[in-house]
């Protein structure tokens, strides 16, 4: 049997990091990796889906080019060519993981389970480490409704393998996987309709900022369905796709080319054998770990999606750092981290810390200030004046408790405020910074004149620590 100082199952984003510093420290290392090297940012996720976002943001901008002054005189969608640039983008990433850790490691394809705390088995082979780290993610959710079995349905990872536009692509799910595949495939010309359980197509977040994406979504053609009971699918014959629904006590039936289903993850570590070597897990599937990511057995340790601790590719590369953190004997955690995500439909949807109903749920003291994007000079000279910007003040404080920037350049300018809550500075250290002109950004330090009283509960009023 060969032993090794560590044993990684699955080579999601954080492998990369915890690699790199157990070669450095010239560890004997073994990686096991049953599916495409690279995890889902790579090969399902991030990498994929946000090229086939570019590629549909362009055709919205060729289709707007008139309203700039550009006569455009005919647009097609070339989707096999689409996808082509997808692969090759998502296929170059994951051969060069591939490659580096077929040059630096014992790389072992196939499925890892435990034989016992040290042990692990693949392909049939026994193989021991005095660590072991487990990184193997999430998969998609299926619906226990009738007729699943007998449709040919699509998940996350289905969807991406097409080779011809869906003419009508139902989704069952909103939110941030369906809210962006919508937007997407409607840009490139498919009829898309998207049924959501919530009575707000982003249930996560609040009211206002679900109700901005829902108007620019069904602007363009998106048609959206929430408050919504799945309670069938049928296929009668390939390429047509039925689901039955109930809204507001109506039964209602709808039928398309393609279905996704986008109703959340389920941890891959069913599959493990975790009993084997005595490692706890939630009831949702999740791998229990502490705040460095280590498991109850000691020597044993989770990290990326499989622990719930985050659903994301900084968040599992946070976990990366967060383990050779300790591994050196620092104090790095996963609690150290502010919750921060973009939501990537057109414009983007980008948030860090708190919404509002949260910190209202809280009992925390807040202020609250909002700013249009029509207000801003930035994006209307971009002509890409749809959302807002939100922000949370700690009244006790002054610090922040949370933003969204919905907006042209979110996604980066979200940054800046993480930053901002991370060194738990006062916002009044923003009212004095200079940004540049012309920016989005440059309204941050603005934005926080206009501060209001929050609606925190009376009753549950909390001090500051």
């Amino acid at each position: 049997m060969k032993s090794y100082d560590f044993i990684i199952i699955g080579t999601g984003q954080a492998t990369g990091t915890i690699l790199s510093k157990l070669l450095a420290l010239k560890r004997s290392v073994a990686v096991i990796e049953v599916d495409r090297t690279g995890g889902s940012c790579v090969n399902w996720g991030c990498t994929p889906t946000k090229t086939l976002i570019a590629s549909a943001r362009v055709a919205q901008r060729v289709r707007r080019a008139e309203s700039y002054g550009i006569q455009v005189p005919s647009q097609t969608t070339n989707f096999a060519r689409v996808m082509e640039r997808v692969n090759i983008i998502r296929n170059n990433a994951s051969e060069g993981f591939t490659a580096w850790l077929e040059e630096t490691v014992d790389f072992y394809r196939g499925f890892g389970s435990f034989v016992d705390s040290h042990t692990v088995e693949v392909n049939g082979e026994k193989i021991r480490g005095e660590q072991i780290i487990i990184h193997t993610g999430t998969r998609a959710r299926s619906l226990d409704i009738p007729g699943m079995d007998s449709v040919d349905w699509l998940d996350n990872k289905g969807i991406l393998d097409l080779s011809e536009l869906p003419t009508h692509l139902i989704i069952i799910g909103g939110s941030y996987v369906g809210m962006e595949f919508a937007q997407a495939f409607r840009r490139l010309g498919s009829e898309v309709s998207v049924l959501e359980n919530s009575s707000l197509v982003i249930s996560r977040e609040d009211e206002e900022m679900s109700e901005v994406a829902r108007k620019i979504l069904e602007d363009e053609g998106v048609n959206i369905y929430t408050s919504v009971e799945v309670s069938s699918v049928s296929q009668k014959t390939k390429g047509t796709v039925s689901v039955a629904f109930n809204q507001h006590n109506t039964q209602k039936n709808l039928t398309g080319s393609h279905l996704l289903v986008a109703v959340g993850r389920l941890p891959n570590s069913d599959g493990l054998k975790l009993e084997n070597a005595g490692v706890k897990k939630s009831e949702k599937g999740h791998i229990e770990v502490d705040d460095q990511c280590r498991t109850n057995i000691p020597h044993i340790y989770a990290v990326g999606d499989v622990n719930g601790k985050g659903a994301f590719t900084h968040t599992s590369v946070h976990d990366g750092q967060v383990f050779v953190s300790q591994l050196e004997g620092g104090t790095k955690k996963i609690s150290d981290r502010n919750l921060i995500y973009s939501l990537y439909i057109d414009p983007p949807l980008a948030r860090v810390g708190m919404t509002e109903k949260q910190a209202i749920e809280s009992g925390i003291p807040y202020l609250v200030a909002r700013m249009n994007m029509s207000s801003i000079s930035r994006a209307k000279e971009k002509d890409e004046t749809q959302g807002l910007i939100k922000v949370l003040v700690d009244k006790r404080d002054d610090t922040i408790l949370g933003a969204a920037v919905f907006g042209v350049g979110g996604d980066e300018i979200i940054g800046l405020l993480a930053l901002a809550m991370q060194a738990k500075l006062s916002y009044h250290h923003l009212q004095e910074t200079v940004l540049p002109h012309p920016t989005v950004a440059e309204l941050l330090p603005w934005i926080f004149d206009d501060l209001k009283e929050g609606k925190t509960k009376k009753s549950n009023v909390k001090k500051k620590q």
